[in-house]
Formats: structure tokens, sequence, C-alpha cells
């Protein structure tokens, strides 16, 4: 049995009792076990889907993008391996396309709503908020459901209830926003307490941003399944607070070196500039080579912030995402995300976009062999007897509208 004091395992054999062996392996808790997660597509294989997929969506005036999805999502997917066993997506074109339709009938009310009284207007962009959660909700149903590994479908817990609670921190100053709209009678000539308010509600929303991420995320990684495992998002809004604080902080600093660097290409032109009267090939060279330079650091500069705040996101979301046998590591870095997103960046502008598949599968493959899945336990025993296909898509596209992550 387990002393009370220091917790170690005594055989009480003068009380004439035996440590039971079962008891034993059920209190050793099972060593987990690293799963490899990796990526087997290549860009030359998803260009050739690529091109033909904007070929077809733009003769197709975009109907076909429901059949360029589903093609997009079963590549990546397909070459997607956990463990040996690639994923799937078994999501319907048709019900897709009347997905597509529904959000591209709702926006065309809305649009015909803001053309007429501004009361119209009101009533469609309420209806749209209401609706919000509902769509995410579907969204998330919709991908997860439709998305299998070793022939099992996941599975999204998330209520609707779940979904408005999620959404109530946007819907703050969405709602403020919208009184300080209509507070307004002239546009072309708004009051001077137009600028203030508005200049509040933004540091509002800027205040509440962290919140609005992170209740996003703890309700998508907090009610997803697969068979008997459902997960858990285990982490407070205080470290997404400290990560957006982190963020501001490389931002002011990206600011400063942008100012730095702009003093001194002030400083190197107008050298250029008064040197051309005395020797035009020299100044032109040294002009030229100004520009490339300045151009190449203006582009560091911007693109840090963004591989600083994605690779820390993600490895915060997943380092804290488990269920009952499954825990996840994710070990993305700012260095190799950075690189990689210069090389992109640098490449699509030099192909004038064509490289953008190949950015695309390279950057899918660095964020998912980051993620390493921790199993405690058996896959034998992985069933799910209630398992069904989910068949409203109208969330997915609504998804896409309203830029909600809903990858793997």
């Amino acid at each position: 049995m387990i002393s009370a004091q220091n917790g170690s395992l005594e055989p009480m054999e003068e009380a004439g009792e035996r440590l039971d062996p079962v008891m034993v392996s059920d209190a050793t808790p099972p060593m987990a076990r690293a799963l490899q997660l990796s990526f087997t597509g290549s860009g030359s294989e998803y260009f050739r889907i690529w091109a033909v997929n904007l070929l077809l969506t733009i003769v197709t005036l975009g109907l076909y993008r429901p059949w360029a999805k589903v093609r997009r999502l079963r590549y990546f997917y397909g070459n997607t391996v956990l463990d040996d066993h690639a994923f799937d997506f078994h999501g319907d074109p048709l019900k897709m396309l009347r997905g597509l339709l529904l959000v591209g009938a709702m926006l065309v009310v809305y649009s015909f709503a803001r053309r007429g009284s501004p009361m119209a207007s009101l009533v469609a962009l309420l209806a749209l908020a209401a609706l919000a959660p509902a769509l995410m909700r579907a969204a998330f149903q919709f991908r997860l459901g439709n998305t299998s590994w070793r022939g099992l479908r996941f599975r999204f817990h998330g209520d609707l209830a779940g979904a408005y609670r999620a959404l109530i921190p946007a819907f703050i100053p969405g709602a403020a926003f919208l009184a300080i709209g209509l507070g307004v009678t002239d546009p072309l000539h708004p009051p001077p307490w137009f600028f203030k308010a508005s200049g509040g509600v933004t540091l509002i929303t800027l205040v509440l941003a962290p919140l609005i991420w992170w209740g996003l995320k703890r309700y998508q990684h907090g009610h997803m399944g697969l068979g008997p495992w459902r997960t858990t998002l285990k982490l407070g809004p205080m470290p997404v607070y400290a990560l957006g604080l982190k963020l501001i902080g490389v931002m002011l600093l990206s600011a400063f070196l942008f100012g730095v660097l702009m003093a001194v290409l002030g400083a190197k032109l107008g050298m250029a500039l008064h040197g051309l009267s005395e020797g035009p090939r020299s100044a032109a060279a040294t002009l030229a080579i100004t520009f490339a330079v300045g151009a190449l650091v203006w582009l560091l500069i911007l693109l840090v912030p963004m591989p600083f705040a994605i690779s820390r996101a993600q490895n915060m979301i997943w380092d804290h995402t488990e269920c009952a046998e499954v825990s996840f590591e994710s070990r993305l870095g700012f260095w190799p995300l950075f690189g990689l997103t210069v090389q992109n960046w640098l490449l699509m502008a030099v192909t004038l976009g064509l490289y953008w598949p190949f950015a695309a599968v390279a950057m899918y493959r660095l964020k998912v062999e980051s993620v390493t899945p921790q199993l405690r336990g058996d896959l034998d025993h992985l069933r799910d007897p209630r398992q069904a296909a989910v068949t409203d898509a109208s969330g997915d596209f609504a998804g896409d509208l309203f830029g909600i992550d809903i990858g793997l």
C-alpha cells in the first residue's frame, strides 16, 4: 500500500497485506511515445494542382472554388503522415458549393441593404453578427468532421452557446464603432469628438485583441475529438497578453530600426545626388547600391513581427493542448520561420507570384513537422462507432470569409 508520509510503496507483510502487481502497474504512468508527424508533398506536385485550380476558377467565375479547395485539402492532408498513417479529407464539393452560394447570398443582401436606408444597413449588419458564431461553429464541425486519420473521422464537440461566448469580446469594439457611426450625421464632416471616440475604441480593440484570440483558440482547441479522445486547452489569457506585449516590443524595435534606416538612406541619397555633378557613374552606382541594400533591409525589418508572432503563438497553443492519452510539443523556431518567410517573399517577387505554391508547401512543412504528438497508451483501441460525416458546408466558406483558422 502507499505510505501517507512519503508516498512510497511499502509491502505490509506483518499485517498480512501483499502489494498487488496490478496496482503497481496502474499506479505507474505509461511512458509517452513520440509520434512522427511529417509532410511528404513537394512544391512541383502542388504547382500543377494550383495552376489547374486557378485556371478553372477563373474560367468558371469562381464556381469551381469548392472543387479547387477539396483538391488542395486532399493533397495537403493526404501527404501529412502521422505514425505511418496519412490524413484524408472527405468534403463533398457540391455541398461546399451550396455553402459558398449561401454565404455569397448573405453578402449580396448586406450589400443591397447598405445602399438602402441606414436602418436596413443596421439590421443586416446585426443579422450577420448574430449568425457569425453559428457559422464559425459550422466551419469547425465541417472541417474536422470531414478529416480522418487511420480511417477514423475527427469531431468537433463545441456547442453553439460556447461559440457565442467566444465571440462576445469581439462584439464589444464592433458595437462601439457602430454606436459612434450612428452618432455622425454627415460622414464628410464628422464632429471633433468623432476622432477622439474612434481613437478610444481603437485602443479598446487593441486591449481586447489577445482576449479575443485566446477565446477563439480555447473554443477550437478545447473541443476537438478523435474517437474517445477529446482535447482541452489548459491555457489562461495572461500568457497571451504577455505574448502581445512582446509583439508590441518587437514592432516598436522594428519601427525604430526602420527610422534609422530611413535616416541613413536619406544621407546616402543626398551624397549620391551631390556627387552627380562630379562623377555621374560612381554616383549612380552608389545610388543603385543604396536603394538595393535599403530595400532588402527594409523588407527584413517589416517581416520580423509576423514570424515572431506565428512561431510563439503556435508553440503556446499546441504545448497547452492535450487530452487523456495525447499531448503535443511544438518547437517552431523564430529564425527558421523568419528565414523561410524572407526566402518566400523574395522568390515570389522575382517570379511574379509563380513561386507561391512552392512557398505554401515549404511553410506548411515547417509548421507541421515542428509539432510532435506524445502518445501515452495504445492506438489499437481507438474506435468511434458514432462517427458520421458532417454535411453542412455553409460554415466552411464562412470560416474563410472571416479569416478563421480551421487547419489541422
